[in-house]
């Protein structure tokens, strides 16, 4: 019988294509991928540390192998496990504690490892200094007929006062545009009609290979069999004019932004370290709308943040209330160790930013009944999934709103056009 092995992700897209990417080795190797909550030989966990919530689901899912499969190998690896080796290593029955350098080579560490329990820690210089900078490893996700995520970047230089995403993670690098373009092809080849462009701060692809983001999502729209491109996520001060018009004009790059604004309040922007004003954001904002009146954009906001006064909320929330946005993910603080903002005064209480959540969770339904009420009737290309909901199939238009029709499995992993009427 064949070996099995069972992956739980947790985190962002750049996990979810690392985790995929993980799985095709273990195929490869003569493993059967199986469902995490049934018994396996070997479980992968891979974590994230963004959120205490998130470090918390993580311990959860190791104990949940555990009990599940005593005699398993378990594996935990990611940024969690780079940050914060030690606490991980003392959870029962953990063999593995590897950081997002060493993930990709777990194999190599589990044919290892022979009968014996050890654990291999990462190489981590802990919260002091950022996690030493590996080269570059490629990944994407396989596990959708429809979509995609494609790693395009990894790292970051910012040091946000609030994130040990540098010290999970390391420096800025990125792959050149000319193996990231051999990647774009090698999944083309799979069927997949829609690929993310995902990375920590993708904006900054280019840094480590004297290129350019403009001149990759350039590259890839010429790249033959991929007919959709989203970008995941880029930094307000890194949205160019010419990137815009660029996404405004190209034959696959869709008409969506997702824009990390954080706070509303240049006060807490300054505190945050983040790398722009509120003016700022807000003039990038209209500019994507005057170039592409349709796109859906929208926007990751912390509140809570130490220092961050009933006043200031109220700022922030006019602030917002004031954009054309179409969608809000909101986060309340979570303090990480060692961060410089954990030791900032003014912090604020959990139930202070549970109301203040409650508002912004509200505002954000409010604006993105607003965008998709706006857009009835609209004939747009819907690129429709493989999922039967009780007799619906769902797909998403270019501009992110999700649309749904009676199941049709010839209509699955197609684009086809769909006048828009809300599900």
């Amino acid at each position: 019988m064949k070996k099995t092995v069972a992956f739980h992700t947790l985190g962002c897209k750049l996990n979810f294509a690392e985790s995929s990417d993980l799985s095709r080795k273990f195929v490869e190797n003569g493993y059967e991928i199986v469902d995490f909550k049934t018994v396996a030989d070997v479980y992968v966990i891979n974590t994230c540390t963004v959120t205490a919530l998130a470090e918390k689901k993580c311990r959860t899912a190791i104990r949940q192998a555990g009990r599940k499969n005593p005699n398993a190998k378990i594996a935990a690896v990611g940024c969690f496990a780079q940050v914060n080796p030690d606490e991980i290593s003392k959870i029962e029955g953990v063999d593995f504690v590897l950081g997002t350098n060493e993930k990709h080579k777990l194999l190599e560490y589990l044919v290892g490892a022979g009968s014996t329990r050890p654990i291999c820690k990462s190489l981590l210089q802990g919260l002091v200094d950022p996690a030493p900078t590996a080269d570059f490893v490629a990944a994407y996700s396989a596990d959708d007929r429809t979509r995609t995520f494609l790693k395009v970047q990894d790292g970051c230089d910012y040091f946000c006062t609030y994130c040990a995403i540098p010290y999970a993670r390391g420096r800025n690098r990125n792959d050149t545009i000319e193996n990231t373009l051999k990647l774009a092809e090698k999944i083309s080849k799979t069927g997949t009609k829609e690929v993310v462009l995902a990375g920590v701060n993708t904006g900054e692809f280019g840094k480590s290979t004297n290129e350019t983001f403009l001149q990759l999502i350039q590259a890839l729209d010429n790249a033959k069999g991929i007919e959709r491109f989203r970008i995941s996520s880029l930094e307000p001060n890194l949205i160019s004019d010419e990137i815009v018009d660029f996404v405004a004009k190209s034959r696959a790059f869709l008409p969506h932004f997702h824009i990390p604004l954080q706070s509303g309040s240049n006060k807490i922007l300054q505190l945050m370290k983040r790398r722009y004003s509120r003016e700022l954001f807000a003039e990038r904002v209209q500019k994507i709308k005057t170039a592409m009146p349709h796109a859906f954009v929208a926007a990751d906001v912390i509140i809570g943040f130490p220092g961050e006064t009933d006043e200031d909320f109220e700022d922030m929330y006019q602030f917002i209330e004031s954009l054309p946005l179409a969608f809000l993910h909101v986060f309340p603080y979570s303090e990480r160790p060692n961060t410089p903002a954990k030791d900032f005064p003014g912090k604020i209480s959990p139930q202070v930013k549970k109301l203040r959540s409650e508002r912004l969770h509200q505002l954000s339904e409010k604006k993105h009944a607003e965008f998709c009420k706006n857009h009835l009737q609209n004939p747009s290309k819907v690129l429709w999934e493989s999922d039967n909901h009780s007799g619906f199939m769902y797909g998403f238009t270019e501009n992110y709103i999700r649309v749904r029709k009676p199941f049709d499995k010839n209509s699955v992993n197609t684009i086809q056009f769909f006048f828009v009427s809300l599900p």
